[in-house]
């Protein structure tokens, strides 16, 4: 799998790629193939569906990302790579509607050189969730290096060894590379049992999962939502529990990560390559 790193360098990656043999598989080919490997797809209604780009065109390359940023469609033009597969949507909001856009500046520039490159976004969002293993799920556990403490009926939760909610915070931190991390609960609570909620899976499902664990690594919240729920359990005196956020971006990348390494094997005439999203904030 080509990484980011050699891009960005430049020659010595895309020379690499280069060298690959020519595939005479189309965008679409590659789109179903993966499809195929979903229990129950294709499905109606979805969300994973062309955004742009016409799908029967010889593939030229494949980028793997959170989100099809400008910066990495951008980055497709440059190297030629005519298929980003992205989890969330590319025009700000869920079913990529953009009447609402029609005049906007922004999304018509980015739009514009998705036209012209003829680049297909095609997002992998309900299928990847629902692929055996959870592709996102999987790709969360390798980046924690959880895999062996994953409940294999149950695989979101993890016992680990008893660590402080604190400490727990700062391996997350470190293993997902943010700058920071928001944390609820008491700093010093011990945390066995965790539950991965990664990405928003919303307030009712971090909610239940907490149930059953001591503390959740998640992507968002909503503040008025689970955060509240902790700390009305913390002056009940309940059990203790707690929440680490670590951003919607940073916490689902590996997924997408792992999606590229997923479909090398599957693709070895075509170049591969996960391009992250990053993180959009900056903290002062």
């Amino acid at each position: 799998m080509l990484t980011r790193r050699d891009f960005l360098a430049g020659a010595a990656g895309l020379t690499a790629a280069a060298s690959l043999v020519k595939s005479n598989r189309t965008v679409q080919d590659v789109i179903d193939m993966i499809i195929a490997e979903v229990p129950g797809a294709p499905w109606e209604p979805t969300v994973d569906t062309v955004k742009s780009g016409d799908p029967s065109q010889p593939v030229t390359g494949v980028i793997t990302t959170f989100l099809a940023t400008q910066a990495i469609v951008n980055l497709a033009a440059q190297h030629r790579i005519n298929l980003v597969i992205s989890h969330e949507p590319t025009y700000y909001n869920h079913l990529d509607e953009t009447d609402w856009l029609a005049d906007d500046p922004v999304y018509r520039t980015k739009r514009q050189v998705l036209e012209d490159h003829n680049i297909v976004v095609w997002r992998f969002h309900d299928y990847w969730h629902a692929h055996r293993p959870d592709g996102i799920n999987a790709g969360v556990l390798k980046k924690l290096g959880w895999e062996s403490y994953a409940d294999p009926a149950r695989p979101r939760i993890c016992t680990i060894p008893s660590t402080s909610l604190t400490n727990l915070a700062l391996f997350a931190k470190r293993r997902f590379g943010a700058e920071r991390v928001r944390v609820v609960g008491q700093p010093d609570m011990p945390c066995t049992q965790v539950g991965l909620a990664v990405g928003a899976v919303g307030g009712q499902r971090q909610i239940e999962m907490l149930r059953e664990v001591d503390v959740i690594i998640v992507g968002e919240v909503r503040e008025w939502e689970t955060t509240e729920y902790i700390r009305d359990a913390q002056v009940q005196s309940a059990r203790p529990i707690g929440l680490i956020a670590v951003g919607h971006a940073l916490s689902e990348e590996p997924g997408m990560a792992w999606l590229a390494e997923w479909l090398e094997p599957r693709l070895p005439d075509i170049r591969v390559v996960h391009v992250a999203a990053e993180d959009p904030f900056f903290f002062v």
